[in-house]
């Protein structure tokens, strides 16, 4: 049994529910990443982690040291994730290219709607704490939203195969004990999954790296973007982007492809006749799924407090915002920010004079 599992598992067996509290607790961080690799939606995941933690109280009998602690978890959370997409059946559906705003031509992406952003300040323990055994596994592109879009192509026995697999680095033998398949079904299932996903991964998330630190110009670049969201500025906005850029708005079915598609959005959202023409911008920095992120708060006309508007959450390539998925604002709550801020900055400077990619602004 490994040290971190160490806890009095004889109490738990026993019905000591604080001796189980101490036992799982120490996986919750984990065991969230990967439900929320499994549904792609990070409200979903925090419900599944309940769920994983209320049935291995109800099957602690179960449990008989034939395995870690953690491997047992881990198949809970896996069946309980597999159950819910039995009871919820989804798959990414082809966008209406007729969504495009303005219209557009080439194939638009495919409409993701459940996918949603997770905060980097609950993968930092993951990825710090030498008592998490995933902690190599939650590298920048296997917690990225182009890779999260990209498995829930997946058919949910699959995606559980690859993540766990490839992902979480188990032995065929493992996964296959953990989803009660052959190896060899394992085997087969792993191989069609990594075939679907190649067409689905961008250019050049076909190989999966640790992450980095943030180069200075990717700093500059974020504080650049910053500065044209608050001056309501679509022409600097459009020159951090690449020609190819991309910008999606899950749940909504709209999306725009091109730097100049997106211009034209950002004028057609600032300009004269829309309702925040009038208004105030305030960007504050943040992190999800290891990119650069900005939270969007406008303070309108007779109003005296910004309100949140949209959380955006970048992908940057070859110095470039290549990407740009905007999430609506009542997820900000899961980064420690608030719904309103007051109209002037606190004292100490405004929340973007630190560095954007490491100092999110305090709640």
């Amino acid at each position: 049994m490994r040290a971190e599992d160490s806890a009095p598992v004889d109490a738990v067996l026993s019905g000591d529910d604080r001796a189980f509290t101490e036992l799982v607790e120490r996986h919750r961080r984990e065991l969230r990443v990967h439900c929320y690799r499994m549904l792609g939606s990070f409200e979903e995941s925090e419900d599944l982690v309940q769920e994983t933690f209320l049935r291995a109280w109800r099957g602690r009998g179960t449990f008989h040291g034939r395995s870690t602690v953690r491997a047992w978890l881990y198949r809970i959370a896996t069946n309980a994730c597999l159950d819910f997409l039995d009871r919820n059946p989804r798959r990414p559906r082809p966008r209406d290219a007729g969504s495009a705003r303005p219209p557009q031509p080439g194939s638009p992406p495919s409409e993701v709607r459940w996918l949603q952003p997770y905060p980097d300040e609950l993968l930092e323990p993951v990825a710090s704490d030498g008592m998490e055994p995933d902690a190599a596994a939650v590298g920048k592109e296997t917690v990225e939203l182009a890779f999260l879009a990209a498995i829930q192509h997946l058919p949910p026995r699959q995606r559980a195969a690859l993540i766990l697999r490839d992902v979480l680095g188990w032995s065929a033998k493992e996964t296959a004990a953990q989803l009660e398949m052959s190896v060899d079904s394992v085997k087969s299932a792993l191989k069609r999954a990594r075939s679907t996903l190649r067409t689905h991964l961008p250019e050049r998330r076909l190989e999966w790296a640790p992450s980095t630190a943030p180069t200075a110009q990717e700093r500059e670049l974020l504080r650049r973007f910053m500065d044209a969201h608050d001056k309501a500025d679509p022409a600097a906005l459009a020159k951090l982007l690449s020609e190819d850029a991309r910008m999606t708005m899950p749940p909504l079915p709209f999306w725009f492809s091109g730097r100049d598609a997106i211009e034209s959005f950002a004028a057609h959202a600032f300009g004269p006749d829309s309702p925040l023409y009038r208004g105030r911008w305030r960007s504050i920095p943040t992190r999800a799924n290891r990119q650069p992120a900005v939270a969007g708060y406008i303070r309108l006309p007779g109003e005296s407090v910004y309100r949140a508007q949209a959380l955006n959450v970048l992908r940057i390539a070859n110095g470039e915002i290549s990407e740009i998925t905007v999430f609506e604002p009542h997820l900000l709550a899961a980064f420690g920010l608030p719904p309103t801020l007051p109209p002037t900055p606190p004292p100490g400077g405004a929340p973007s004079d630190g560095d954007p990619f490491w100092e999110p602004h305090p709640s």
